[in-house]
């Protein structure tokens, strides 16, 4: 897998997303409860932008009238027909075994890492002192 570096972790904010176009396809990634998520931004059912889907809670009851939620703000429902998806592994909460958005892994490291990281490549260049100060979202595809 080729690795990307996206964004800083700032340019997310909590409970929002953002999307960034790698290797010519549009990957969106949401911050939700201090995780990424990077999903393809496209319903597999009629192409809507996932950047644009509510993302909810996973609603049970366990008996009539009595309601409970969890995983609050990690499921996505579709902005045009309401289908809804995982955010962690992009599987469909209508038919899991057959119907799924992409999902990318995704990987929060510290700016000084990628500096060592890309010290260690077969080119060698002039360098200068570098100061890091953020962490930077990384998405494999």
């Amino acid at each position: 897998m080729t690795r990307h570096i996206v964004a800083r972790t700032s340019d997310i904010p909590l409970g929002g997303n953002k999307v960034f176009g790698v290797e010519g396809r549009d990957i969106v990634i949401f911050h939700v409860n201090g995780e990424f998520f990077a999903l393809l931004n496209r319903c597999p059912h009629e192409g809507a932008p996932l950047a644009k889907a509510a993302c909810v809670a996973r609603l049970t009851s366990p008996e009539p009238g009595v309601y409970q939620r969890s995983r609050v703000g990690e499921l996505l429902r579709c902005p045009w027909h309401g289908w809804e998806f995982d955010m962690r592994n992009g599987q469909s909460w209508f038919d899991p075994q057959r119907v799924k958005v992409r999902s990318y892994p995704v990987a929060v490291e510290s700016g000084q890492v990628l500096a060592e990281g890309l010290e260690k490549g077969p080119y060698v260049a002039e360098t200068f002192p570098v100061h890091v100060e953020d962490n930077y979202v990384i998405v494999e595809t």
